[in-house]
């Protein structure tokens, strides 16, 4: 009996003396006298199986079309492989080709390809060794976020991609609308004439791509406890760094009754428990990242998942970058906020562990963070990773309405935007907290990618949209 519609990675483990069906796209083909080898990958796992075609076994016709990028079904019997690091391999009886590759124009040879030219072909780069492993390390790693919090009763909360208003008041937002950019309707009279008439747009004010789900899930935390947001979110930056993207992914859990000691007890369990569950779920994509992209992924990921995390406020740390002897290219004072180098020398070599730092200045964080009582510091903290820096932000949220109006006022914000956010602080407020992660800067800190561009499956930056 043949199995049909069997994963590849359930073949690799299957006994010898089965046949079977292995669909999948072929990635080499090597001719040798009087047998052919293929290495076939269907995207299961980072492991090909090996396919045996002896000579007269299948049609010329066939086998001519057989080559590297063609879609193929191969029917045969799985034997005991005699190549070290694989069991079995598969003798091939049967081959039907769903889909032609010409062998001359496939930009997927066997041979090193740099990263910006994978780029260029996104729709074909996911079917390389490198990206083939990094969206197996996203897909268990997306699962691994809902599996963290579902199984401690938070809701799912599918907050709106387009807003009203802006959650870190940083103002680089993508505008969404439907006036016609060629006739721009205009205010004809008044104190704001010459100024876009956004009556006549869609929803008749300015709209933007929300820059955060936060403060939407603020409102449910307010009514369910704890719940949480994954799901993409936009900046307008002009920065062509390899660490921004115009488009991604965050998680943002919400908590009410909780403050900052339990903000950073879920971030640190919740970095703990993802990672933990993509090493046992990828272990073959993880050892490839270790051997060809970063050796030191694995030792660091260990680290993490291993360690309790230091504490330390924010005063503390500037007082050990100043008397450290470095030379920073960023200054450090009180006031200043922490850049790359001083986050990693906190987790390198101060402490060499992930840190937390707590309490930051309150002019350097979001409004929305709660004042302490001290009124030069809020109840902030930033989750600091070796080899990385900064993965985790949040905070104690500010319940008091008159400490947020204040805030909002200092911040140069709109009340009339922000008025359902303070309703909520007069009806039933409570303390609560949460913070926000980096899909993708989680993704650099797992498989080691030096791009944020190569973690996502479309990159979107100043002057990119493709695809």
């Amino acid at each position: 009996m043949i199995a049909k519609g069997g994963y590849i990675k359930d073949i690799l483990v299957s006994s010898p003396g089965r046949t079977v069906d292995a669909h999948g796209w072929v990635k080499t083909r090597r001719d040798s006298k009087g047998v052919h080898f293929i290495q076939l990958n269907d995207g299961s796992c980072f492991a090909d199986l090996q396919v045996v075609i002896e000579a007269g076994s299948i049609p010329e016709d066939t086998l001519k079309v057989v080559t590297t990028g063609a879609c193929v079904r191969i029917t045969g019997v799985l034997t005991e492989s005699p190549a070290a690091g694989q069991a079995v391999e598969l003798k091939a009886i049967a081959i039907h080709v769903f889909g032609v590759a010409d062998s001359a124009s496939y930009p997927l040879q066997k041979k090193g390809h740099t990263m910006e030219f994978l780029r260029d072909i996104a729709h074909l780069r996911t079917r390389s060794n490198t990206f083939g492993a990094v969206f197996r390390v996203r897909n268990a790693l997306a699962f691994a976020i809902h599996t963290f919090f579902q199984d401690r009763g938070f809701q799912y909360v599918h907050t709106p991609i387009i807003t009203a208003s802006d959650c870190e008041g940083a103002g680089a937002m993508f505008g969404v609308t439907t006036l016609d950019m060629q006739n721009v309707p205009r205010i004809a009279e008044g104190p704001n004439a010459g100024k876009v008439d956004y009556t006549q747009d869609f929803f008749g004010k300015p709209a933007f791509l929300t820059v955060s789900g936060q403060l939407n899930a603020e409102i449910f935390a307010l009514a369910f406890s704890n719940v949480y947001t994954f799901g993409p979110t936009f900046r307008a930056e002009n920065s062509n760094t390899p660490r921004h993207l115009a488009e991604f992914w965050m998680i943002e859990p919400e908590m009410a009754f909780c403050d900052l000691a339990g903000d950073m007890e879920l971030a640190e369990a919740f970095l703990k428990s993802v990672i933990g569950q993509v090493m046992d779920a990828c272990p073959g994509d993880l050892e490839f990242f270790n051997k060809r992209i970063d050796n030191t992924i694995l030792e660091t990921l260990e680290n993490v998942v291993n360690n309790d995390f230091e504490h330390v406020p924010y005063t503390e740390a500037v007082r050990i970058l100043e008397n450290s002897g470095q030379s920073w290219e960023f200054p450090v004072f009180w006031g200043a906020d922490l850049q790359s180098e001083h986050e990693r020398y906190l987790t390198e070599q101060t402490f060499k562990k992930p840190v937390i730092v707590t309490d930051y200045p309150r002019e350097i964080k979001a409004f929305y963070m709660r004042a302490n009582d001290d009124g030069k510091t809020v109840r902030a903290m930033d989750v600091l990773a070796p080899r990385i820096g900064e993965i985790i932000g949040g905070s104690q949220r500010e319940e008091r309405y008159d400490v947020l109006l204040d805030k909002i006022r200092e911040s140069e914000l709109s009340e009339e935007a922000y008025w359902w956010y303070l309703e909520l602080r007069k009806f039933g407020s409570a303390p609560h907290a949460g913070f926000g992660l980096g899909f993708e800067r989680l993704m650099l800190y797992l498989t080691g990618m030096k791009n944020i561009r190569d973690v996502i499956p479309f990159p979107r930056t100043p002057g990119t949209a493709e695809f």
